[in-house]
């Protein structure tokens, strides 16, 4: 799958999930926009790192649920790489709570980074697609369909990422953009990293394959739905999590 002559916005991409996907595209030929909000030194370096692979990378900062910023992102990748083809909305972040923990401020924040960001970002891009139509991927969450005591607001938040990804796909079908997503399981990443070990077992053992997920393996999907093996795949949620729920 190639992806040759392409350009791929990806948010919050200094670590995790998004640098493996990063990667990942970049390999396949793509120019790859690093976006990133405080992390600059693991971005710059992530870039630098598929530079010297002979691919094409550089880092932008910006706060993707501020819709300046937002705007600013857009047009900034645009002006470096001339157009964006591939949007992939992965910025995120989590506040555990159980219910009487849950403040307003923590609610609008996971829904600010989770949600808000995937629309005020396909608002940003849509103007650099091509005439030919472009892929838009969003980073949802098992959790949306399956959550767990503590992550109601995430999980409700990625829930609405996974309304948003289904309605722009009927809405922007016409433009020839799909737009899809991944709900990856439990995926072993710096936001999880402090999960205790215990649980991180417990975890393995309900997965039929056995085992976390590796950042490479949602970047994996990720690839596929942004080639053109996918071209008649919009609306879906893809399941990454190793048959976890089901």
């Amino acid at each position: 799958m190639k992806l040759i002559g392409k350009t791929a916005l990806i948010t919050g991409a200094a670590s995790g999930i998004g640098a493996a996907i990063a990667k990942t595209l970049a390999a396949a030929g793509a120019a790859v926009a690093i976006n990133y909000r405080t992390s600059q030194t693991q971005a710059d370096a992530l870039a630098a790192e598929i530079t010297t692979q002979n691919g094409k990378a550089a880092a932008f900062p910006g706060d993707v649920s501020l819709p300046a910023e937002a705007t600013s992102l857009a047009n900034e990748v645009a002006k470096r790489f001339g157009h964006i083809d591939i949007l992939i909305n992965n910025a995120g972040s989590i506040e555990p709570a159980l219910l009487d923990l849950i403040t307003p401020e923590s609610f609008h924040r996971q829904f600010a980074t989770n949600t808000l960001s995937v629309l005020l970002m396909m608002q940003a891009t849509l103007p650099h697609f091509p005439k030919t139509g472009g892929r838009v991927i969003n980073i949802s969450s098992s959790l949306a369909m399956a959550p767990v005591e503590s992550t109601a607001i995430y999980a409700a938040a990625k829930a609405a990422v996974n309304t948003l990804t289904q309605t722009f796909a009927r809405e922007l079908g016409p433009r020839n953009i799909t737009v899809n997503a991944i709900a990856p399981g439990a995926t072993q990443t710096p936001m999880t990293e402090n999960i205790p070990e215990e649980i991180k077992q417990k975890i393995a053992a309900q997965t039929p394959l056995g085992r976390w997920a590796q950042p490479q393996d949602i970047a994996d999907a990720a690839l596929f739905l942004a080639s053109d093996s996918a071209r008649f795949i919009t609306g879906r949620i893809l399941t990454v999590d190793g048959g976890l729920i089901y």
